[in-house]
């Protein structure tokens, strides 16, 4: 509770200090300020389990699992990092820098909902409170046509989505038993399902694979990924999607496990038809930047097979999407730090990347690795975790045999960048970038790494989960 409170109050206070500031070094220390303290405050939550600053009785609309809070230190850590990295890239997209940061602490506090919720409408506020800000970050760069289109494609997909979700909520409401919007209280699976419960898990399904970008519900995501300031791309792909994602697990852990055998072959198909598009169109694209749209499509299809695993109750499906996300947040982030500062957005713009700035490149380097899922790297053991969710099912081998073959297709895009770096002669470029960043930039990559090598340094902090 804490952490949707203070990302809340610390909102406010951007806001006021873009108003009455004109200094952005003060606002930008101020949002970096803020990020490590909602870290730790989020960290207090865990180490306790509860909350000591603030007794709030939420009706039991909230409740604040290990599972929850640990997403959340994921989420405000790769903030974090993101500040210290991009901070003064966020400057840089318009006069109003306050707003951006009081807007991505907006977000923040929807991500603590959509972890914590026990309750559908908790659920569509938390879905909100997230969305609504993205479509003003999208949209930010008011000069740049490509931003402003991308910001309408945004919010008009995005609100049908939301209206999708209502009526889903509304049929499942009506399927329900008890009458009761708590998702452990739904009741569904218990008895034979009913046209009512049918049509509201398809709905679901349907919106919240939208939000989360899975096939066949994507179409948004290269559009606006592409259109938006490419700072605030790197944040929308990586904390943002990752509180979307639990919220999907979340609401089929605890309210469709019962009735498993009736979704888990729509799962199936939908993780195939991401894997499948993701990483084939991705092959394709010419923009750095819109190949790691297709790319964090791919990525979606792996975090899916975590929701087969939880519909069987499997440990590992709980242990490997916190590695999931936090790989791929890592990885992510960084690799966007460093399109930033090229001002060629395509694969020529990495061209001698090696010769010019050797760090920036070895450090891109690890993290389209981990991307790709090679072995001494977070991301191989990320996607390790899920196929093996899968296989403890005991009925999808042929949909890891295809996740594997998928995951070979991604190492030829990746390995584009790797090889313009290094085996291709570019032009000069001018590309500055301080100590400060370089450093930064080594300690992610060497987090990858480690997490790559020992897994279990963040997978340890879940030996006490026994449900989410």
């Amino acid at each position: 509770m804490n952490a949707i409170i203070f990302s809340a109050v610390w909102g406010v206070v951007m806001m006021f200090s873009g108003a009455f500031s004109k200094n952005k070094s003060l606002v930008r220390y101020l949002a970096i300020i803020g990020s490590a303290l909602l870290l730790l405050v989020n960290i207090a939550d865990l180490t306790s389990q509860g909350s000591p600053f603030f007794q709030i009785d939420t009706k039991n609309m909230l409740v604040f699992k290990v599972f929850g809070l640990l997403i959340n230190c994921v989420a405000f850590g790769s903030t974090l990092i993101y500040f210290l990295l991009s901070s003064k890239d966020i400057e840089e997209v318009g006069p109003n820098s306050g707003d951006y940061f009081a807007l991505i602490f907006f977000v923040l506090c929807g991500v603590s909902i959509t972890t914590s919720y026990n309750n559908l409408l908790m659920l569509f506020i938390g879905i909100e409170i997230l969305s609504i800000p993205l479509y003003i970050l999208t949209g930010s760069s008011k000069r740049n046509l490509k931003s402003n289109e991308a910001a309408l494609k945004y919010f008009l997909m995005g609100a049908f989505s939301t209206g999708i979700m209502l009526l889903g909520i509304a049929f499942l409401y009506g399927a329900s038993k008890t009458g009761s919007f708590f998702i452990d209280e739904i009741g569904i699976g218990k008895a034979p399902a009913s046209p009512l419960f049918v049509v509201g898990l398809l709905l679901m399904i349907v919106s919240l694979s939208f939000k989360v970008s899975a096939a066949p519900f994507h179409f948004w995501t290269p559009d606006v990924y592409d259109g938006s300031p490419t700072v605030f791309t790197s944040f929308m792909a990586t904390v943002v999607k990752g509180a979307a994602f639990v919220a999907f697990i979340r609401l089929f852990a605890d309210s469709f496990v019962d009735a498993q055998p009736q979704w888990e072959l729509i799962i199936a198909i939908i993780i195939a038809a991401t894997l499948f598009i993701g990483n084939i169109t991705a092959v394709f694209q010419q923009s750095v930047k819109r190949m790691l749209a297709y790319s964090s499509i791919a990525q979606v299809g792996f975090m899916l097979f975590a929701i087969l695993g939880v519909g069987a109750k499997t440990n590992t499906a709980q242990e490997g999407i916190v590695l999931y996300i936090a790989a791929y947040s890592l990885a992510t982030i960084g690799i966007f730090a460093i399109l930033i500062k090229l001002k060629d957005h395509s694969f020529d713009g990495f061209n001698g990347l090696a010769k010019q700035q050797p760090l920036l490149a070895a450090t891109n380097t690890v993290f389209l690795l981990s991307l790709a899922g090679i072995p001494l790297t977070a991301g191989f053991f990320a996607k390790y975790y899920m196929l093996s969710t899968a296989l403890q099912t005991g009925k999808f081998f042929w949909l890891v045999i295809f996740a594997v073959l998928c995951a070979a297709v991604s190492v030829y895009y990746y390995f584009r960048v790797i090889q313009a770096m290094y085996f291709k002669e570019g032009e000069p470029q001018q590309i500055e970038v301080s100590t400060g960043f370089k450093s930064l930039l080594v300690i992610v990559a060497f987090a990858i790494v480690v997490l790559g090598v020992f897994p279990q340094l963040l997978i340890n902090l879940l030996s006490s989960i026994l449900y989410f």
